[in-house]
């Protein structure tokens, strides 16, 4: 069995993790608020999001946003603007109370009863190594059944787990070839 990439590009390839790009993907399927945090707009969205419940409040705070209520209500009725800092706390508050509320329904969505969900790797990009160096990678298709623990750690923000996840219950599971594929180009899975 192939080892972890240590050395990536020392040739000239590019990629990204392969676990950024399921990051990335699933954050597509999550269905963000598209208007940036700095337009009114968007900040009365993620402010709406965010104390519509006592859960959510509850998460938020816990995600850092941790300030009063009164100021909260400031925000939703315009009478003052949040700092900079407190933008940042939104947004990232925001992101992680939208993937823990998601995060069931998009587990059932690429589980699909057991029958899983096929993916797509797009291999890394070698058009900058010398043709001796180069290896011979091609686009892979699989059908990864198992997604809790990717799931998981993607709701978490947790980025080491999403990579053990991603590479122990998905992409080993192409054999033998499975360390051309810790780096690809992208990552697509339609769920």
């Amino acid at each position: 069995m192939p080892e972890r990439t240590l050395n990536f590009g020392a040739y000239g390839a590019r990629g990204i993790k392969g676990y950024e790009a399921v990051a990335r993907q699933l954050d597509a399927l999550a269905g963000f608020v598209a208007t940036p945090v700095t337009a009114r707009r968007g900040l009365l969205a993620r402010l709406r999001y965010l104390t519509r419940s006592d859960q959510s409040r509850q998460a938020a705070r816990a995600a850092g946003l941790t300030v009063t209520d009164r100021t909260l209500r400031a925000w939703l009725r315009g009478e003052r603007n949040p700092s900079k800092r407190n933008l940042e706390r939104i947004e990232t508050a925001y992101r992680a109370v939208r993937r823990q509320n998601v995060s069931r329904y998009l587990l059932a969505r690429l589980n699909r009863e057991g029958r899983g969900t096929r993916v797509e790797f797009h291999p890394l990009n070698q058009s900058q190594v010398l043709r001796p160096r180069q290896r011979v990678v091609a686009y892979r298709t699989l059908n990864v059944r198992r997604w809790d623990r990717i799931v998981e750690a993607w709701a978490a923000g947790d980025a080491q787990a999403l990579d053990d996840a991603w590479i122990y219950d998905a992409v080993v599971d192409l054999g033998s070839e499975w360390g051309q594929y810790e780096y690809v180009t992208n990552i697509g899975f339609a769920a």
